[in-house]
């Protein structure tokens, strides 16, 4: 692949991307709040509310597997963003109507969550098939500084907009964004035309599974991953309400604290290449389970010492380690992993992973109605100590270098 039209792929995949990423984060941010501030839903309300929001990510992450091997995932990648597109417009009709109710925002926030599960599922099997391997790292870390752009002002001005006039710019804007992704997105070259698969879908299905299980990089990065999802779902599913009733946020201040994660995860991003540079690979995964300890200990600290700067330091860090967790774990399934698996795999990944979001913020629905806020977040510490326990023990921690995983991965295949 010539180097600018590689060039112009990243560029169109980044662009896609951080239009996606922004409308999803602006309506993520916007909808507990509106649920919180609007609706008057509780702190048990709220936590099934983000429980239903992420069942998608259980419950799609296979079919959009299977179905992202089998056709063409630009294609798909814009379909589901105009179903995006299409739940915001209802959402934004209601809303203006008054007829919004926390039935309608879960429903339409489902729809909204399902364009985000096809994007992280087909978005590693387009970016393998259409960029070269030496160029992957570059891709990822772009792909990732466009998704920490959103994570950062996406929540920032979601909160903004639902507390400045009730909200009525938000959901629009949101909807906008979605629109320019799928513009970006059909500037993209055509995939190759894959052969039909003639094999049953659940044999397919179970080479993916299959493979993670044996594989010894693959199997403790998705034990990890399962871990941090749930106990981050957990957090977040009261952490509105918490920050709202408790330590007198403002629905800007709520977006302000997850847009200082997404300012994490842009801090992150950028410093890869340095931190790459320092740390050899291993090192790099493990950065990530660090910071997700040391941030939910800070959220703890806050029972005590309710001070809004700890909230942005533990937001500060849950972006910053997570997203050098990504960039590193993502290149090396995509290097490990043999093309004509990667959706598969990816989506058993997803399955597994952030299938973790609905059981943590159903456990966060428990526990706030059984032992309050504070049981949420003591265990919410729990869980991210158990998730560097596991890794620090793993295979992936002592990878010196992505290079030589790919070569064990060539070996092995010979």
């Amino acid at each position: 692949m010539q180097n600018q039209e590689s060039n112009a792929i990243i560029r169109n995949l980044s662009n896609a991307s951080l239009a996606a990423q922004f409308s999803e984060q602006m309506a993520i941010a916007a909808v507990p709040i509106v649920a919180v501030v609007a609706l008057g839903v509780s702190a048990q309300q709220s936590a099934i509310l983000q429980a239903i929001n992420s069942l998608p990510f259980l419950l799609l992450s296979i079919p959009t597997g299977l179905l992202a091997d089998r056709c063409r995932r630009k294609n798909l990648m814009s379909g589901t963003e105009l179903l995006r597109a299409a739940a915001l417009c209802l959402l934004c009709a209601l809303f203006y109507s008054g007829d919004l109710s926390p039935g309608w925002l879960a429903a339409l926030g489902f729809a909204i969550a399902a364009g985000t599960v096809v994007y992280s599922v087909a978005t590693p099997a387009l970016v393998a098939a259409l960029v070269d391997k030496g160029d992957l790292l570059t891709t990822n870390r772009r792909l990732e500084i466009a998704r920490s752009i959103a994570f950062t002002a996406g929540p920032a001005v979601g909160g903004i907009l639902t507390g400045w006039a009730s909200g009525i710019f938000a959901f629009p804007a949101a909807l906008l964004l979605s629109i320019t992704s799928v513009w970006y997105l059909a500037g993209l070259p055509d995939e190759p035309q894959r052969a039909p698969s003639a094999r049953h879908v659940w044999r397919e299905l179970s080479e993916g599974v299959n493979f993670i299980i044996r594989h010894r990089y693959l199997r403790p990065i998705v034990a990890t991953a399962f871990v941090f999802n749930t106990s981050w779902y957990l957090l977040l599913a009261i952490f509105a309400y918490y920050a709202i009733n408790q330590l007198r946020f403002s629905a800007s201040g709520v977006g302000a604290a997850l847009a200082t994660y997404g300012f994490g995860m842009v801090v992150g991003a950028y410093l890869y290449n340095a931190i790459a540079t320092h740390l050899r690979f291993g090192r790099q995964i493990i950065l990530g389970p660090i910071c997700a300890a040391l941030g939910a200990l800070l959220m703890a600290t806050t029972l005590l010492i309710p001070l809004r700067v700890i909230v942005f330091a533990a937001f500060f860090l849950f972006g910053f380690g997570p997203v050098v967790w990504t960039i590193a774990t993502t290149s090396l399934r995509q290097v490990v992993t043999p093309g004509g698996l990667i959706a598969r795999v990816s989506s058993v990944i997803m399955t597994v992973t952030f299938g973790a979001r609905p059981l943590g913020a159903l456990i966060g629905a428990w526990l706030s109605a059984t032992f309050g806020v504070t049981g949420c977040l003591l265990a919410a510490l729990i869980g991210f100590c158990i998730q560097l326990g596991i890794i620090v023990f793993s295979a992936p921690c002592r990878l010196r270098a992505l290079d030589a995983a790919g070569e064990e991965a060539a070996a092995t295949a010979i």
